[in-house]
């Protein structure tokens, strides 16, 4: 009986049947009440209100345009820890808005700093789990929006590299902007973990990655992209004794 009532729980977690109260919207419809997401059929179910009964409509991922869910409870406090260096005390929140919002708007950038926390920590292979969890409900997650950064990282980490590569040309070729911009970036990354601070090596990491994407991406829709870009710029130039350079370069990231 024991065991039996460990799969029921088990099944229920997996199958990700948290409900929220949001709005889906689809072509034709917008759908508010408490929103499920079946991972087992790749639906979304949303219990409306029809007169005094509740009724659950069903609607295919592909059909669905955009959800609004309100952002969960002790996100912005957790992002602000991670981003002040200090993730770990933000694993916890972070983790429980990731399974709670699997497929709910929310999962991908509270994956994203789930991930930074753990690789702030030491912790490669967490973060790849992490991300792999979310990935395996969303293969577009891998190389395109809030998480795919951060899974760059933990691959880059964990040295799966053709992995790694294979994704940054995905994103290169998807014709979203950011996800272009955010490829780049990892270029950098890439010559950097290589280059044992040779100059040729920084300055290629310069030319084809960072400074590509402070030159090429000053829309508003990169900021985020291009303000990393800077200041993994800067940190180069730090190495190679441009200081002033270096110190330019944070000050116009601090301005965004």
């Amino acid at each position: 009986m024991r065991k039996l009532l460990i799969t029921a729980i088990a099944t229920v977690t997996a199958a990700n049947l948290w409900a929220i109260q949001g709005t889906l919207i689809t072509g034709t419809e917008t759908l508010k009440g408490n929103i499920k997401w079946k991972a087992r059929t790749k639906q979304y179910v949303v219990t409306v209100k029809k007169g005094s009964t509740e009724v659950d409509l069903e609607r295919k991922l592909e059909d669905v345009e955009r959800l609004d869910i309100p952002k969960p409870a002790g996100y912005d406090k957790a992002v602000q820890q991670v981003e002040a260096g200090q993730g770990i005390g933000a694993i916890s929140i972070l983790s429980k808005i990731v399974s709670e919002y699997r497929m709910l708007q929310w999962d991908k950038p509270a994956g994203r700093y789930l991930a930074y926390a753990y690789l702030a920590s030491n912790q490669p292979q967490k973060a790849y789990e992490a991300c792999v969890a979310i990935v395996n409900e969303d293969k577009s997650a891998a190389y395109t929006g809030d998480l795919a950064a951060a899974y760059w990282q933990a691959l880059l980490k964990l040295g799966k590299r053709e992995q790694l590569n294979e994704l940054i040309k995905k994103a290169s070729s998807h014709g979203d902007r950011r996800s272009s911009a955010a490829a780049l970036v990892m270029r950098g990354d890439i010559i950097v973990a290589d280059a044992n601070d040779a100059p040729d090596k920084l300055r290629q990491a310069l030319s084809d990655g960072y400074l590509r994407v402070v030159l090429m991406y000053a829309d508003p829709e990169c900021a985020r992209e291009r303000a990393e870009a800077l200041n993994k710029a800067a940190q180069c130039f730090d190495k190679l004794g441009q200081s002033a350079r270096a110190e330019n370069l944070r000050s116009q990231a601090r301005g965004m």
